[in-house]
């Protein structure tokens, strides 16, 4: 193994740990950082733009404070950790801040984000939550809309080319995404739960093409090793809303767990869908984000006349992936206040019973401070699986 593979890792872990450290050094040489929350964002059109796209992440260990005396406490403790570390000035290099109509904690508090950071550029995406024709029509002309504006900030008109372009390098990063995946689909697995959580954390932390070169880093360290030091143990999936900490994915392997795939955000539903090439960019990019990303705050019509068909049809993509990797439990993990998730939880339960799949429900603050008590239950519900 060549002395580039063997460092990779030790590349993730500093810019897990620095998160940020890559678009600070971008914005020191002159490059437009434009800052974004929530898979609902379409990043292939800040690239398009020239623009370097940076997710902005919250922090377990950092106690949220100052954040508090601008937002509502009930508020979802995600969404304030991150506007905590924000108006704290962990993100100061970023140019310009892009927010989805994603949830109320989010919608909501757009005007105070935009107040307290004072950034030279914000844009709100309003995101429709049906999927009928019309709200496709409506999304395209708000993309357009965002298209202009970030391209009248950027000082570039952005063509349909600099879309296509685009897309070809996300999709090409999603693609890797999948091969690092495939690497847990034997038993014991070749990488482990958090390892994965950690590089796809820092790649939406690089520009696209960086992320790739990373990915391909990765999935050459892990293909060339020999074995693995991962152990038999229950295959776990974690499913729930934006896990942007290692610390839970951790805190279940060292329960005892082998975790082997996600329905999280950042995770296999912001990752695995492509957008289609070949036609209108915009249109590509309206169907892959309204559509393809399984979104709870996004209502689709009921299929089939029955609730089991409905179940089916909302969370068939779930079951499918506990087949591909050989569940033996579900975690379903939801922060408190997270209205999106938490409606579903009764359904997202129920379907798991339908498929005969073992389902741990946990809901919790978003700290690191509370994730530790969680440890007897994860560990009784591991040794009723095992």
């Amino acid at each position: 193994m060549n002395e580039q593979n063997s460092d990779i890792l030790s590349k993730v872990e500093r810019h897990y740990q620095e998160y940020g450290l890559r678009a600070r050094e971008l914005k020191n040489e002159d490059n437009k950082v434009i800052a974004y929350l929530c898979s609902l964002v379409p990043v292939e059109i800040i690239t398009a733009a020239g623009c370097v796209p940076f997710r902005i992440r919250g922090d377990v260990h950092e106690p949220i404070t100052k954040g508090d005396t601008n937002l509502e406490t009930i508020a979802c403790p995600f969404v304030r950790s991150c506007f905590d570390l924000s108006v704290k000035g962990r993100y100061d290099f970023c140019d310009g801040l892009i927010i989805p109509h994603a949830c109320d904690s989010l919608a909501r508090t757009y005007s105070t984000w935009r107040y307290s950071l004072e950034l030279p550029y914000s844009h709100f995406i309003n995101v429709p939550h049906t999927l009928s024709e019309s709200s496709m029509e409506f999304f395209m002309a708000e993309l357009n809309t965002f298209r202009k504006s970030l391209g009248k900030f950027a000082g570039k008109e952005i063509s349909d080319d600099d879309l296509a372009e685009a897309i070809g390098l996300y999709n090409e990063n999603r693609d890797k995404a999948k091969a690092l995946y495939e690497l847990r689909t034997s038993d014991p697995p070749l990488i482990s739960g958090t390892e994965i959580a950690k590089i796809l954390t820092v790649g939406m932390s690089l520009p696209v093409a960086e992320s790739n070169e990373l990915f391909d880093e990765v999935l050459e360290e892990f293909r060339q090793k020999k074995g693995t030091p991962l152990q038999k143990a229950p295959r776990i999936m974690l499913d729930g809303a934006c896990m942007d900490n290692i610390d839970f994915v951790k805190l279940v392997e060292d329960s005892g767990a082998n975790v082997v795939v996600d329905s999280l955000c950042i995770g296999t539903r912001d990752y695995w869908p492509n957008a289609d090439v070949g036609g209108d960019p915009v249109d590509a990019l309206a169907h892959r984000y309204l559509d393809k990303i399984n979104c709870p705050r996004t209502y689709r019509e009921k299929a089939g006349e029955t609730y089991d068909e409905d179940l089916r049809s909302r969370f068939g993509d779930i079951g499918s992936l506990s087949k591909e990797f050989k569940v033996d439990g579900v975690i379903l993990y939801i922060y408190k206040y997270c209205d999106p998730f938490g409606f579903e939880v009764p359904a997202r339960k129920a379907y798991f019973d339908s498929i005969k799949m073992p389902v741990l429900y946990l809901e919790d603050e978003y700290s690191a401070g509370t994730i530790g008590r969680l440890r007897t239950r994860i560990q009784a519900f591991l040794e009723m699986i095992g």
